[in-house]
């Protein structure tokens, strides 16, 4: 292993101190680039290397499976194989394994199955029936946040319905009721579950809460401005006996409130901790100054930041690049013209540059510009591999081995491939098994066995008990084979292959993606059974698309701001900045909403290391940005200073309509003072009256109700066409 004093050769002040700080609580504000996972892995390496921390007392916890596998990779560089006891995994990883130990004590089997978004969807769907509430007033993505939601902030079906915001809230607390009665009937939990049962089984059981609490002597935490309530809590239960806990973060980066994360974690530490210690890390080694610049000009209109602006020892660099193009369609045909460019011109590669939006459906013109001038891409975020048919198929099989209980699973493959029991004889085995209070696995059991009369026919009968014996055989096998034999097994049993060569489109393509998947399994047939199978299933259901992301393939990388977070690269494009896309028109009546948007914009710049191109399109289909006509330029653009930014010589083969124009603009002066319940007129949605306005950006603001046709619009006096009846 390397000696300590190697540990901190090359640090700088401010992350040597970070390192050398191990005893009692340390909060480590860091903004990009700054060397967080530098500083993560040398302060594992120094406790092992200075105190000689054994590694099994160290925990260390991210938030996704890519950023957890980078930090092992540096630590196994930097202090050898030692180190690979240490338990470094992301927040969910490290859940299930203390509910597959502990679990017990809080009434959940150790074959639990993990229920990703679809199945999630597919119980809560059925749970919104069974709550008598319609599925048109009660959509399930609503009622699904709203559950989320209540689970992230520790709150249960029966706390819901007692204080419910709304009116909403407390109708789908009848749902949430009844979504957790199927969960624990399928002997299943969802990605919420995970985080909260461990907090609940930490409270409930001093004894388990103990042998943790002893065991990790050292704990970290990484974007700890990304955890919600539970993972706060978890964090400080598993922290409590030893009280060294290390968190780090950066408040300016904090961009998922939509997945209930709570800013106020990272800002109130030291409200819970008053013997905590600040280091801040505020040298960016990323971007060039100008970039750098750039970022801070944006975020500087958040006022809510625990740390000092950063700095760097690049040189300025090229300047940022803005510009404006007609359409979509032109805006896209730019950027794709710019990667070849850089390619030919500078000899910049294509995989040094990624695309960046703000919302999913803005890849669709991008990728069309890809295609037709024959640019590769790689798609962040599209068909997930583990939710390809044929690899959801096999998985659900394997999850049924685990846990017979699982409706949704047998649902799925209880006709494939197709045996000929039809979705009228499911119905009535479920109707018979909802009569008899029973999981649908055990009615197949009891018809199977000879229990309980079967209410189907003969046939149908018959296939329910071959079925049957089918997954007892695979289920007791799995407790004998790796995980490997008995994936190979399974697909010998059901034909897989003879089913997709004779019913499926692209056999042979589908085939590759199951062989695939045996290539995942054999990473776990090491392990005994069948913990192989436990680990297989856990990597299917807690994988993220961020996680298949490698560096170094070819091609662009289209992704959204969203995912793009812990990634960097050489070149980045920012296309759609406009109003109603970023920031979001969602965001425009909630100040907490747009500081969000303006951190987004900021993280986006701060992807990137040597050029930012920021684009928009003059003219936004309708559904983007609230309105089909002409755009306004994003507010955030103008926080930009002027001297950074140039726009891009114009292509000779491009109209001079689309290229050449100043994006970042600063709006004229309005010319006419309004008030709520004036009367105006615009060129292209015609008469309308004003609501409220408001000030931004040294600009007004009106909020004007135009017809029926038109709608309401958000609109900058200094650029739209408005005038005063």
């Amino acid at each position: 292993m390397t000696s300590y004093r190697q540990i901190l050769e090359g640090l700088n002040p401010a992350q040597r101190e970070a390192v050398e700080t191990v005893q009692g609580p340390l909060l480590i504000v860091a903004g990009p680039g700054s060397g967080k996972t530098r500083v993560i892995t040398h302060r594992v390496a120094y406790l092992m290397g200075a105190y000689g921390i054994p590694p099994y007392r160290i925990l260390a916890v991210t938030f996704t499976n890519r950023a957890a596998r980078e930090m092992r990779e540096r630590l196994d560089r930097l202090a050898g194989p030692d180190a690979r006891d240490v338990a470094m995994s992301t927040f969910h990883s490290f859940c299930v394994r203390i509910l597959r130990r502990e679990g017990h004590h809080i009434s959940l089997d150790p074959g639990f199955t993990i229920y990703d978004d679809d199945d999630q969807g597919s119980v809560l769907k059925e749970a919104i029936e069974m709550a008598d509430l319609s599925s048109k007033q009660f959509p399930r993505r609503a009622v699904q946040s709203v559950i989320s939601k209540a689970k992230s902030s520790m709150v249960d079906p029966q706390a819901l319905a007692r204080t419910p915001a709304n009116y909403f809230e407390e109708r789908a607390s009848r749902a949430y009721q009844r979504y957790e009665e199927l969960l624990a009937r399928n002997n299943a939990v969802d990605f919420d579950d995970l985080l909260l049962k461990a907090v609940q089984l930490f409270r409930t059981n001093a004894e388990a809460l103990e042998r943790y609490q002893t065991r990790y002597q050292y704990v970290m935490i990484d974007e700890f401005q990304d955890t919600n309530m539970v993972q706060y809590q978890l964090a400080k239960l598993v922290a409590g006996g030893h009280r060294n806990i290390c968190v780090v973060g950066d408040p300016d980066q904090s961009i998922y409130s939509w997945r209930n994360a709570d800013i106020r974690n990272i800002l109130s530490f030291q409200n819970d901790y008053p013997d905590a210690k600040i280091v801040n890390l505020i040298e960016n080694y990323r971007s060039t100054g100008n970039i750098l610049s750039a970022a801070q000009g944006v975020i500087a209109g958040n006022l809510m930041s625990l740390r000092k602006p950063l700095s760097t020892s690049r040189d300025g660099g090229v300047p940022i690049i803005a510009t404006e193009a007609h359409t979509p369609e032109e805006e896209a045909d730019f950027v794709v013209g710019q990667v070849n460019r850089l390619q030919k011109e500078e000899g910049v590669p294509a995989r040094d540059c990624a695309v960046m939006y703000r919302i999913n459906a803005q890849s669709r013109p991008l990728e069309e510009a890809c295609l037709r001038r024959g640019a590769r891409y790689r798609l962040v975020g599209g068909t997930r591999f583990y939710q390809r048919k044929e690899v959801k198929d096999l998985m659900c099989y394997l999850r049924l081995l685990a846990n017979p209980n699982d409706a949704v699973s047998l649902r799925r493959v209880i006709n494939v491939p197709p045996r000929g029991f039809g979705q009228r004889s499911l119905e009535d085995l479920e109707r018979w098994a909802a009569h008899q209070d029973v999981p649908l696995f055990n009615a197949i059991q009891q018809m199977s066995n000879g229990e309980a009369a079967s209410p189907l026919g003969t046939r149908a009968t018959g296939t329910l008990r071959s079925f049957h014996q089918l997954l007892q055989g695979l289920a007791e096998l799995s407790r004998e084979i790796d995980v490997v034999e008995l994936l190979d097994t399974l697909l010998e049993r059901i034909k897989y292959h003879d089913y997709l060569q004779e019913k499926v489109e692209h056999p042979d393509e589908r085939w590759e993606n199951v062989m695939e998947l045996r290539t995942v399994a054999q990473e776990f047939e090491d392990l005994d059974p069948p913990e192989g199978l436990f680990e297989l299933l856990e990597r299917f259901a807690l994988v993220a698309d961020v996680d298949n992301y490698e560096e170094g393939e070819d091609g662009m990388t289209l992704i959204t701001l969203h995912q793009a977070k812990g990634l960097e690269f050489p070149v980045v494009f920012l296309v759609g900045m406009e109003e109603g896309l970023l920031p979001h028109i969602r965001s425009f009546d909630d100040e907490n909403q747009m500081a969000e948007e303006r951190r987004l914009c900021y993280v986006g710049i701060t992807r990137a290391k040597d050029r930012v191109f920021l684009t928009r399109s003059f003219r936004r289909r309708q559904g983007y940005s609230g309105g089909g006509g002409p755009s306004i330029p994003s507010r955030f653009l103008q926080d930009i200073p002027r001297d950074l930014v140039q726009a891009p010589e114009r292509p000779q083969q491009q109209p001079q309509s689309a290229w050449g124009r100043w994006a970042p603009a600063t709006p004229a002066e309005p010319e006419i003072d309004l008030k709520p319940g004036d009367k105006v007129v615009h060129k292209m949605f015609g008469q309308g009256m004003v609501i409220n306005t408001v000030v931004v950006n040294g600009d007004v603001q009106a909020t004007v109700a135009f017809d029926e046709k038109n709608g309401v619009k958000k609109l900058l006096l200094g650029m739209a066409p408005l005038e005063k009846l």
